[in-house]
């Protein structure tokens, strides 16, 4: 039997091919990664802006309004480059009520005066907050 220094033409396209899947999938998969870390970033960046709303509910998200988010953001210790990156942003608030539930309407009403101290009003409404770059909407519960 002769004595083979070389690989086959076969051989050499043979192992083309599985390096050339590998690398597809390799180039497949770091596709995916992006796509899912950039769209974790514009979760990020929603939900900050979400909490910003969110601790100044007893100011803002029970009414329609348009503010730019440098008014929202003011109470907060921020960097300077976020600061300076909210203070151009316009943010447009819209409330719209959804359902009231009255505790008073499901008391005894042989109860009378601890039914005037126990009733409470929820106001349940969706709260939309809408920016250029995005939208979010947020359920709230107000107790009166």
């Amino acid at each position: 039997m002769p004595k083979r220094s070389a690989f086959t033409l076969m051989e050499v396209m043979v192992a083309v091919v599985i390096v050339s899947v590998v690398i597809a999938a390799l180039l497949q998969m770091q596709g995916n990664t992006n796509q899912k870390f950039f769209g974790i970033k514009k979760m990020m960046k929603t939900t900050q802006y979400n909490s910003f709303l969110l601790s100044l509910s007893n100011k803002y998200g029970f009414e329609s309004s348009k503010i730019d988010m440098k008014r929202l953001v003011d109470e907060f210790e921020l960097e300077s480059d976020l600061r300076r990156r909210l203070k151009t942003m316009k943010v447009e608030i819209n409330y719209e009520e959804l359902t009231t539930i009255d505790t008073s309407e499901f008391e005894d009403p042989s109860e009378s005066e601890q039914s005037s101290n126990s009733g409470l009003v929820f106001e349940i409404g969706k709260t939309t907050l809408h920016a250029k770059d995005f939208s979010t909407q947020l359920i709230r519960v107000k107790i009166q």
